[in-house]
């Protein structure tokens, strides 16, 4: 019986908009979790302060354990574009990404958003995993085409980027 009160005593991260001071520990938080791509910190700056309607971080006491970076698309506003997925080595195995996807769709600013879409390279097996397992948790439809290509794109820099894409038919049902 102690353990059971113990467990009702533990605390749980909480998941919020950013804010631009987080701005620092969330750029310390991606390059923690390779193999993403590193933005500079100034950008990560004006995603917690232009997009935090469509972002959001995992705190837990004072130390945020995850980040997603999003955007309603301007030219297609069905659409949520993630630009980027990190949680903490220490926090992984939590369900966490599914839990920010989910937090994010489920705010007023993406009421009209049928779909969500991201880029993923082939060998980012965790991002396969992730938007996979939220695809299936929302009944979704998955779709993945090469987007930008390695050599006509990135100069032959970068490995190719996958668009992914998940209709999401409840929300379809919704904005009908």
């Amino acid at each position: 019986m102690p353990q059971a009160q113990n467990m009702s005593h533990e605390k749980r991260p909480t998941l919020r908009k950013p804010v631009a001071e987080d701005g620092g520990a969330i750029w310390d938080l991606v390059r923690a979790c390779k193999p993403l791509d590193e933005n500079s910190m100034y950008c990560n700056l004006i995603q917690c302060d232009h997009f935090r309607d469509t972002c959001v971080v995992v705190e837990l006491d004072g130390k945020i354990l995850g980040w997603v970076s999003a955007y309603v698309m301007p030219s297609e506003p069905d659409t949520l574009f993630v630009w980027q997925v990190a949680v903490s080595p220490d926090a992984r195995g939590m369900g966490l990404g599914t839990k920010m996807l989910g937090h994010i769709l489920d705010r007023d600013v993406c009421e009209d958003v049928t779909r969500l879409q991201t880029t993923i390279t082939r060998g980012n097996e965790a991002s396969w995993s992730l938007f996979r397992r939220f695809c299936e948790r929302r009944f979704g439809r998955f779709d993945s085409q090469p987007h930008f290509i390695r050599d006509d794109h990135f100069m032959g820099l970068h490995p190719t980027e996958y668009m992914v894409t998940i209709k999401l038919p409840g929300r379809m049902k919704k904005a009908a």
